[in-house]
């Protein structure tokens, strides 16, 4: 999709999911909070968790770094509220969430101290989420999966967010039927893809069950600089020859990227991010020319990530230049504000009994959605969702 017709989905306010999508006439009764499951409790899961307890007395009134806005649609940052939690790492399983996102190996800087949460994080499944680098510092907990739609009905989750490491493809597919089962949105931080395949979207719509991905798109981080660089050149008439994004960092994603085995959808995700810029303006570059994806694991880098940028073109007179920057930023907490607006719209969407793909919401939140609009166009998309879904402030 082009961004005109981007925009024109926006103007008609048909940004929601597919054809199935209509606005019902009374929206099911609403709880007063969000309920959510966290599957996988890493560093992300740590810095999301912190946030809200960061932004918990936040002044709806006020602007904060990192969100939308602090109560969205009606809900504020402190009415979400984790209710289940799944791990497989022993140092995880059978603690209490705020005890969970401390251990090792997590190592994302602490945003807030977070109270007990009455939350015992249960034992997940494995299935290929554990890639030969991880289990060098991962140790699965003894004892049985814990059933998976029981729990997530005993809590009345509302919202899943899918924190399993990249790769975890068969992985990622079991929780999701799960998740369908239950009756559950989800909202995929992860680059398997689920919300912009078309099998995936029909069961969420038979279902009548919403869902959000692919893939987090961070607040400032390495893919929306690399998109808006690309959109600036476009639109200021440069011609991109050559493209490079290289991306360090020592956290436990870029010691499971090691594993170049499990990179083919997340290569895919961040190209794909890029180079759909490229295709919406009618332009064209050679798939030769464009390398996006992790670089290297630096341990000592911990959670903080370095994105080394190069972009090679032709100005006015088929003259050549370059631009080279370099990002650092501390990678999870870069990440969890938007996992926070993204989990408040799956719940409007739930209020709103919309099923299937949510995509405008899904083309600003993440890297991987059903449709690549420009950002601005997709910031677009997202506030008319949030306008017209929203409730009023209580």
């Amino acid at each position: 999709m082009n961004a005109a017709t981007a925009y024109a989905w926006y103007e008609g306010g048909k940004h929601m999911a597919h054809h199935n999508v209509r606005r019902p006439s009374k929206i099911r009764s609403r709880q007063r909070t969000v309920h959510v499951a966290v599957i996988g409790v890493g560093n992300c899961a740590k810095s999301f968790i912190e946030g809200v307890q960061f932004y918990r007395n936040a002044n709806e009134k006020k602007s904060v770094p990192g969100l939308m806005h602090v109560s969205l649609g009606g809900y504020h940052v402190r009415d979400i509220e984790f209710v289940a939690a799944i791990d497989i790492n022993t140092t995880k399983v059978g603690k209490d969430l705020s005890e969970a996102i401390l251990a090792e190996p997590n190592n994302a800087v602490k945003i807030a101290d977070v109270p007990k949460l009455g939350v015992t994080v249960q034992r997940g499944m494995v299935h290929d989420g554990l890639g030969k680098y991880l289990k060098d510092v991962i140790t699965p907990a003894s004892g049985s999966t814990v059933d998976v739609v029981q729990l997530l009905q005993d809590t009345k989750a509302d919202v899943v967010v899918n924190y399993l490491p990249v790769g975890s493809e068969m992985a990622t597919k079991w929780y999701v039927e799960q998740i369908l089962q239950a009756g559950c949105a989800l909202v995929n931080c992860i680059p398997v893809f689920i919300a912009r395949e078309k099998y995936w979207q029909g069961r969420f719509r038979r279902r009548g069950l919403p869902v959000l991905g692919d893939d987090i798109k961070s607040q400032v981080g390495a893919t929306i600089l690399h998109r808006v660089l690309t959109n600036l050149f476009i639109n200021r008439g440069m011609r991109m020859k050559r493209t490079y994004q290289l991306n360090t960092g020592g956290n436990t994603d870029f010691l499971n990227m090691l594993e170049r085995e499990r990179l083919v959808s997340k290569k895919i995700s961040k190209t794909n991010a890029v180079v759909s810029q490229i295709k919406n303006a009618g332009l064209t570059i050679d798939p030769n020319n464009v390398h996006v994806g992790p670089s290297d694991y630096v341990p000592w880098q911990k959670d903080n990530k370095i994105c080394y940028l190069r972009i090679e073109g032709e100005h006015f007179g088929n003259i050549p230049m370059d631009l080279e920057c370099r990002l650092s930023v501390q990678d999870s907490p870069n990440s969890a504000g938007i996992v926070i607006d993204a989990v408040r719209v799956a719940k409007l969407a739930l209020d709103h009994k919309l099923s299937g793909a949510i995509e405008g919401p899904s083309s600003y939140f993440f890297k991987s959605p059903p449709i690549q609009p420009t950002d601005d166009v997709a910031l677009r998309l997202t506030e008319e969702f949030i306008k017209q879904y929203g409730h009023r402030a209580r």
